[in-house]
């Protein structure tokens, strides 16, 4: 069996399609899946759907693109993390990609949901894009890894460099790789891939992005999510039930959710 460790099955790409969804999820064998919240004022689509599925989990956090969003309270995040189907606090994390300009705002985002997750005990779900640098000064600066007494979590959709992940590793956190490890102009992320030990790694569609191969250019949906685990198996040379097996349990340790 699968798990999308990483979907935004609320979007409305995605939403409008529901039962197709969760048909293709259980027709590949994709058990469960983490809608993860990006903004305060779709958090209520979120929230509903881990109430209304029992195999679909969901966090709460503002992602760092949403320059504009309401912020949340050290008080607010830690409140809204007590659904017990809230298992992480994120999307957070630092992108410079996008935004110029003075982004400390962004990085006081960021301090606010370690804070969040040290307080709760539930792990991070962390974005990072063209900021590792200030992304894992920050984990270090807040204590956000398991070496720190933090709540650890995940490197989302990771396509950093192996220094990057190791660092993020000796945290206590695990490596998330998306459709983007398919992707033939993916190199330096396949090396990085074949790098990352099982027992640290979990898989991702980020859909309704990033579609794996052979699904490239379409819209992305967590059943997908098992053509990721399947070209890993090959890029590691090792059998497919090892890598279902090993992310799937890593999924279920870091979330603190019993199976």
């Amino acid at each position: 069996m699968y798990i999308d460790s990483h979907c935004h099955i609320n979007f409305p790409e995605l939403s409008a399609r529901m039962p197709e969804i969760l048909a293709k999820m259980a027709e590949n064998q994709v058990t469960h899946a983490l809608c993860v919240s990006v903004n305060m004022p779709e958090f209520p689509q979120v929230k509903e759907l881990a109430e209304k599925y029992a195999h679909i989990y969901a966090s709460v956090g503002v992602h760092p693109d949403y320059e504009e969003a309401p912020e949340l309270t050290l008080d607010e995040l830690i409140r809204l993390s007590q659904h017990p189907k809230i298992v992480a606090i994120g999307e957070t994390g630092l992108d410079y990609y996008r935004l110029e300009g003075d982004l400390e705002w962004q990085r006081e985002r960021f301090r606010t949901h370690i804070r969040a997750s040290r307080a709760t005990g539930k792990p991070l779900i962390i974005h990072t894009r063209s900021a590792s640098e200030d992304t894992i000064r920050i984990m270090r600066e807040e204590g956000a890894g398991t070496d720190a007494g933090g709540a650890g979590g995940v490197m989302h959709c990771f396509t950093e460099s192996m220094e990057v992940a190791q660092a993020a590793m000796d945290m206590g956190f695990y490596i998330s790789f998306s459709g983007i490890v398919t992707f033939k102009s993916a190199k330096d992320l396949q090396a990085v891939a074949r790098a990352v030990p099982l027992e640290r790694a979990l898989i991702e569609t980020d859909a309704p992005y990033l579609a794996p191969v052979p699904h490239r250019g379409k819209v992305n949906e967590p059943g997908f999510v098992m053509h990721v685990a399947e070209f890993l198996a090959k890029l590691k040379e090792v059998p497919l039930e090892q890598v279902a097996r090993q992310t799937t349990d890593n999924f279920f340790a870091l979330f603190k959710i019993k199976k």
